[in-house]
């Protein structure tokens, strides 16, 4: 990496958390100034306008998020575990694995009327989640763990749409009751398809 690359990606981690929390409009360039000590006119030099960096730090909260998921799902071995570690990973969204919380609520929230780039970014990240989750399922129906007849598809949108939800409810109400009952359902209907 070169000593510019190195610039630019410490703008991009040090602005990612100012951005998750606080959204791209709510993220002021004296913000950014503040969190990497840097001048407006050496930020300049790395991204030509603040909507460069946001759509930087986009891409990098989602590649960090799907490394984190990737790597605790890689400790299992079995389909079953693998999904009851992708619930258990976002099982304490007081303790997020991103400052800030979950990137896709947070910009696919601001950005769905008003930033198509950073929606098509998120929306990126919920189809590469929806496709982890079916075909962890897939495999585990390969491998006969689980039942034959189960839609790894649908079920996968249903896991994610209401792991999502049900993550948004918990920030909201400041506990994980609801969280932590639509993780005792999934947990339930898994267990259903174990063959």
């Amino acid at each position: 990496m070169t000593k510019a690359e190195r610039t630019r990606q410490f703008i991009i981690e040090q602005s990612a958390p100012l951005f998750n929390t606080k959204g791209v409009a709510g993220t002021a360039m004296s913000d950014i100034m503040e969190a990497t000590k840097m001048a407006k006119g050496g930020l300049y030099g790395h991204f030509e306008s603040k909507d460069a960096l946001s759509h930087a730090v986009v891409d990098h909260c989602l590649n960090t998020l799907g490394q984190k998921i990737t790597t605790q799902l890689n400790k299992h071995k079995s389909a079953k575990k693998k999904l009851f570690a992708y619930l258990d990973f976002l099982s304490h969204p007081e303790n997020p694995p991103l400052q800030g919380g979950c990137p896709m609520i947070n910009f696919g929230m601001e950005a769905d009327d008003t930033n198509p780039a950073i929606r098509q970014k998120v929306k990126q990240g919920m189809d590469w989640s929806q496709n982890l989750i079916a075909s962890i399922i897939e495999d585990g129906i390969a491998s006969g763990e689980f039942k034959a007849g189960w839609n790894a598809k649908e079920y996968a949108i249903k896991f994610f749409a209401l792991m999502e939800g049900a993550t948004m409810i918990a920030r909201v109400m400041g506990n994980n009751t609801q969280l932590n009952t639509i993780i005792k359902m999934l947990k339930t209907e898994i267990e259903e398809q174990v063959a």
